[in-house]
């Protein structure tokens, strides 16, 4: 986690490449998160890559639900040289989740933008090859939001009905 001075910097540089692109900064313990735009998240990292920051350890969606706008995506940057981790962050509201892919630029963005999608419904646009990555291509709906219903089919296990008869009812 970078001190206040360095996470200044680093704010200064985003604003410098893009005015008004960082929206807030959150701090809780052990963590930073720098929020952007989502329209600047691909020249944000590049920004970041450049203060030394250029290990993208990972791409996740998150559901803010009931905030709006509610859906996120997480940005963990690495330095190895200062041991630090920052995460930009981004929202875009459910009725038009487009975000510009980093893939291109960054590409072990791939699969993880794939399962963003799979989950969230997040489009990444740009992305060389969005579609499902964990579920089924004609599934419909995203498991990993916050509305989806919990349950599914119940499973009856029956090796032992022969010892106990209908013991399921």
């Amino acid at each position: 986690m970078p001190d206040a001075a360095t996470l200044e910097r680093l704010v200064g540089a985003l604003n410098a490449s893009e005015a008004g692109s960082v929206l807030d900064t959150l701090e809780s313990p052990g963590r930073v998160a720098i929020e952007v735009k989502p329209e600047s998240i691909v020249g944000s990292l590049e920004v970041m890559r450049s203060a030394g920051y250029q290990f993208l350890a990972s791409v996740h969606g998150i559901d803010y639900y009931p905030n709006e706008p509610r859906l996120g995506v997480d940005y963990e940057m690495l330095s190895r040289e200062a041991l630090d981790r920052v995460a930009l962050t981004l929202r875009v509201s459910i009725e038009d989740p487009h975000v510009p892919s980093v893939t291109p630029a960054w590409p072990c963005a791939n699969f993880q933008e794939r399962e963003a999608f799979d989950m969230f419904g997040l489009i990444f646009d740009g992305h060389p090859d969005l579609r499902r990555i964990l579920m089924p291509e004609d599934y419909e709906g995203y498991p990993q939001r916050r509305d989806f219903p919990i349950g599914g089919e119940p499973i009856l296990f029956t090796h032992n009905e022969h010892n106990v008869p209908r013991w399921f009812e």
